[in-house]
């Protein structure tokens, strides 16, 4: 008789094709903006293309098989030492570096006076909710997704929401006061760090299904018997 497929290998392959689903899909309704840096990038021209926020996210979707290969190159390493969950651990290594990465870059481009502009910040909570617009909130909302949806996963010390909150919360202060220090032409914004760490934890709750059994095994480890007296 076949034995069915291991749960774990089954779980990397669900989360897997959770994450090419949905790139799948913000590609596909984003390609028109996407194509339009196509030339600048096949070209190698910086401008037009790493100073863009089109040019980096079409980047960020042909370096897919790269991260791939680097996940495959992990897991093989980690399986031949003998580690455990090596697919797991590897995917949620690369996908939270790799999907975190460029987004945070996006936020770090410099506006037109950068260098000379002052700094400037905005305190009120929700009051730059109503100019963000739904493509704004969108987008603060992936800056930290990737980090919210695999941090959990790889660490089981960050597998739950508060935490991932915190997560969120902490590194979205440290872009906002990066933009304030180097005079960027930016706007730091208390609502950029809430909606920042709300995707988070979005994205944290759509991995729970992985992240959960991962903090299990720690929590609920039986303690061994006592040995008998002589």
């Amino acid at each position: 008789m076949e034995q069915s497929p291991p749960r774990h290998r089954t779980g990397v392959v669900a989360l897997a094709g959770l994450a090419l689903l949905g790139l799948a899909g913000a590609a596909y309704a984003v390609r028109r903006p996407l194509l339009m840096s196509a030339p600048a990038c096949l070209a190698g021209r910086w401008h037009g293309c790493g100073d863009t926020e089109n040019g980096v996210l079409l980047m960020m979707l042909v370096g897919l098989p790269a991260a791939a290969v680097v996940a495959w190159a992990l897991a093989r390493h980690r399986r031949a030492t003998g580690a455990p969950s090596a697919w797991r651990a590897s995917l949620a290594e690369v996908g939270m570096i790799y999907g975190t990465a460029p987004m945070v870059w996006l936020t770090l481009m410099p506006g037109p006076g950068a260098g000379t502009a002052p700094g400037r910040t905005s305190l009120v909570p929700l009051r730059d909710l109503a100019t963000m617009g739904p493509l704004g909130v969108a987008g603060n909302l992936l800056i930290f997704a990737a980090l919210g949806c695999f941090a959990p996963i790889r660490f089981a010390a960050l597998a739950s929401l508060p935490r991932i909150l915190a997560l969120g919360a902490g590194c979205s202060v440290a872009v906002e006061t990066l933009q304030y220090v180097l005079r960027l032409d930016r706007v730091s914004s208390v609502d950029d760090v809430l909606v920042n760490a709300a995707g988070a934890a979005l994205f944290g709750l759509a991995s729970r299904r992985w992240w959960r059994r991962t903090a299990t095994p720690t929590a609920t480890r039986p303690r061994p018997a006592p040995a008998p007296a002589d």
